[in-house]
């Protein structure tokens, strides 16, 4: 690749120590030579999603930032934990702001994340269907002393997806 990818990461856990952190702080240490990866802005305090608040406010200006973020990126991945065979009701919450902005920012944007299809699909995302990840029992998967992934299976699965992520984005043109 001769220019650089940038990418956000978002991840679906708010905890500070929570796994799916940990593997999304990896990922840049993961990635292929011109793909850079940051995390976008946070949703914590986005507000449950109300139209009363988007009529009589308008949109609060987290969602707004992390929107710009998103449009300003080449690619999105998200790195989340399935609750009760879904999303965590944050991340949900926050792609239920982001959907309503004009100018839709997930839109023709190439999207990592295997439990968001359906959803990205609705906002004409760019979904990347394989490889996919999924990182069972991650609490044996990551040194405790260290914070680090220490599971060289789940590393290479990581550096496959990071690659073909790379790829894709190249390949469905998200690289603006």
């Amino acid at each position: 690749m001769a220019d650089t990818l940038n990418v956000i990461s978002i991840c679906g856990s708010l905890r500070k120590g929570s796994y799916n952190r940990i593997v999304m702080n990896a990922l840049q240490g993961y990635a292929p030579e011109g793909l850079r990866i940051t995390e976008a802005p946070s949703y914590a305090e986005f507000p449950l999603y109300n139209a009363d608040i988007q009529n009589s406010t308008g949109f609060p200006a987290p969602v707004q930032t992390l929107a710009a973020a998103i449009r300003a990126a080449d690619g999105v991945i998200f790195v989340s934990p399935e609750y009760n065979y879904g999303i965590p009701g944050p991340l949900k919450n926050a792609i239920d702001w982001v959907s309503r902005l004009p100018n839709q920012p997930f839109a023709d944007k190439p999207i990592a994340q295997y439990d968001l299809r359906r959803s990205m699909i609705f906002l004409d995302a760019l979904t990347m269907n394989k490889p996919e990840i999924f990182i069972g029992n991650v609490s044996q998967k990551i040194d405790d002393k260290t914070g680090q992934i220490k599971d060289e299976q789940a590393i290479g699965f990581i550096k496959q997806q990071l690659a073909a992520f790379a790829k894709f984005i190249v390949q469905h043109g998200g690289k603006k």
